[in-house]
Order: C-alpha cells, then structure tokens, then sequence
C-alpha cells in the first residue's frame, strides 16, 4: 500500500507542525503592561525585517543592526523568519512589500529543542492548566500569564513539555493582540497532534479522490486503479465571495464543507486524497476583472491546502502531492473534458485523482 514516504519532504514543508490557540491572561497589570510594550516593539521590528528582507539583508547582519530596538536575538530571528513569510506572500499575490504595514499587536518566538523547547516562551504545566513565562528583554524578567486551553488538549501539551525537557522537540509560541483578548499560539509536531486526534487508519477499495480547490467550491473526482469515474461530487459555497462577506467567516465555511467532502470520502471506501502540491506555485494568477481578482485575492488556496491535508490525515486518509501545472489549463485538461463530457472544474479534479495514481502506480514498481 502506498505511503507518505514518497512525499514526505513535501508534506513536511507545508504540515510540520499544526498551530494550538488558547487565551493568555497577564497575572499582574504590570505584567499586562510589559507585555504590551514588548508587543509594540516587536510590531516594530518586524515591520523593519520586511524592508531588510525586500532589501537583501541576512539575517545576522539585520538582526545585529536592530538589536538597540529590541535586544533578544531569538526575538529578532524570529521577526526576520515572520518578515520573510509577509514578503513571499505578498509576492505570491502580486504586491508589494514595501507597502506593508502591519497592524495588530504580536510577538513570536521561535522554538528549538537545545533550548528545552523555546527560550523565550515558557509552558510550565499547573493543576489542570498551564502557565506561560515571556521573556522580558530589557531587564531579563518573565512576564507571567494564565492561558485557558481546551482540555482535550491538555496531555498533548503535557507530553510535548516532556519531549521539550529531555531535549527531543521544541515548540513556537506567537501572541496576539486582538479586540477584547489576547491570543496564544502554539506550534505542535504534526505526529503528536495525530497521536491524540487522529481516527484510526482502515483499508477500503483502493479508490483515490482528486481535490480541485476554487473560490465558490471544492470539486471531487473519484477514481479506482483502472482510471474509472467512480463519483463525483462538488461542494459549494458561492456565498463566501460575495462582497463584504467576512473573511474569517468564510474561512469557516469552505473548511465545514471539506470537512463534509473528505468524510463523505472515507465512507464510500476511498483510501488516498490527492492535492495539487501549491507551493510549487510562486505567483497568484490574475484575470480580467475586478471582482474577480478580489475574490481570488481573498480565497486562501494554499491555507485551504494545509487544512485538507491536516483533515485527511485525522480521517487516516493518505495525502498525495501532485504536480499542478496543466490541471486548469493544458491539452489533456481539453481532451478529458471532451472524453468525460466533464466541465472544467471536475474535469481538473480528475486530473488531480489521475496523476495521483501514477505516483502510487510508480511507487509501487
């Protein structure tokens, strides 16, 4: 049977980790204080990475020139890395980063398993919660925080405390400063978050299902190891695009009716979910008009990505990338249509779902 191995790498540059989110509450209005002026400062200083990074700066020379603004290495390598995510994806949607201003309230540090999990940010495991220690730069202080989690994620933390502790894994935390709370963010190893909340994996038919991703709706196509059209189905959600629709809200919408895709999937026996692999994608296609520019700007394609795979995997599917170039836009896209009698959209589903199975096909030779 087919495995992730062959697409390892790939899987791993998108789902290396998967992000926890939880409140965070100051203990101490002085603490609330600090963490407000740690937050400006780090705002600040990632939006000067943006111009270093746009610039052609490295990172040890630009975090060495903003040290005097913020005087924490892992806290300024840390906005060097955000500021290079910020550059790419404006890139990606055709703009320009020089423009860029950033508007919330953040901070990030990164994690490192010799640093027993972050330097910076501390989980420190209570009586059914956690503490969190910031690190306060300027006087060497901790910042000292409650953070109210699920508490289904609970032992997942606690074994991740663990594993930090014995100098096996480590753990990025981001703060976000938002209307009325505060937001805390923490990056989990994909295999542990699997461990707790993934179903377990069964066999079915061998049968592959192609995902084709647009803004109003996610097109289906499975397949069996014959190449045969076993079913189609097309989930729509034209309502996200309309004007002023909320973007979050939108969000939640497409992932509920992934969500219905990828189970209604596992039911009629599907074993593998095939994915146009979009990093491999380095700029956002236009087209003609306005509107409807807007509404690829604002549909997510590869966020969508990330969370079909993340789905896939907790319903003990297996992921498999696939190239995307010619799915929309090529003879062979013409020709199934003509041959299927599909449109354009489930016509690239299939094409999706097809390569899929010449990458199981030459794994397996």
């Amino acid at each position: 049977m087919y495995t992730l191995r062959s697409s390892e790498r790939l899987v791993d540059d998108i789902l290396s980790h998967l992000t926890i989110i939880g409140m965070l509450i100051p203990e101490t209005a002085e603490d609330y204080m600090k963490l407000v002026r740690l937050a400006w400062s780090f705002r600040k200083v990632a939006e000067l990475m943006v111009r270093e990074v746009v610039n052609g700066s490295s990172m040890k020379s630009a975090t060495k020139k903003l040290y005097h603004a913020l005087p924490n290495y892992i806290y300024l390598e840390s906005a060097y890395k955000h500021a290079k995510l910020i550059v790419e994806g404006t890139r990606f949607n055709n703009g320009n980063p020089r423009h860029i201003h950033v508007r919330k309230l953040f901070i990030v540090s990164r994690g490192n398993k010799y640093d027993k999990g972050n330097r910076n940010v501390k989980l420190i495991p209570m009586d059914s919660s956690f503490e969190v220690l910031v690190k306060y730069p300027w006087d060497g202080s901790w910042i000292r925080c409650r953070v109210l989690l699920g508490r289904k994620y609970l032992p997942l933390l606690e074994e991740l405390v663990g594993l930090c502790r014995s100098g096996r894994e480590g753990y990025g935390a981001r703060i976000v400063f938002r209307r009325g709370r505060i937001e805390f963010h923490v990056s989990v190893p994909l295999h542990l978050y699997l461990k707790y909340f993934s179903v377990s994996k069964r066999r079915g038919y061998g049968l592959l299902a192609g995902l084709d991703f647009n803004s109003d709706r996610v097109n289906m196509a499975v397949i069996d190891s014959s190449a045969r059209v076993v079913a189609m189905k097309t989930a729509w959600f034209s309502e996200v695009t309309q004007h002023g629709f909320p973007r979050e809200k939108a969000k939640d919408v497409r992932l509920k009716k992934l969500k219905e895709l990828l189970s209604y999937a596992r039911r009629i026996g599907v074993d593998y979910i095939v994915f146009e692999n979009l990093l491999m994608v380095k700029r956002r296609s236009r087209v003609l008009t306005p509107s409807g520019n807007r509404r690829i700007t604002r549909f997510a394609k590869r966020q969508l990505l990330q969370h079909g795979l993340i789905m896939a995997l907790k319903l003990g599917l297996t992921p498999v990338l696939i190239d995307p170039r010619g799915t929309t836009h090529s003879e062979e896209h013409e020709r199934i249509m003509r041959e299927k009698g599909l449109d354009r959209h489930m016509a690239s589903a299939y094409i999706i779902a097809y390569r899929g199975l010449k990458v199981i096909k030459n794994h397996e030779k």
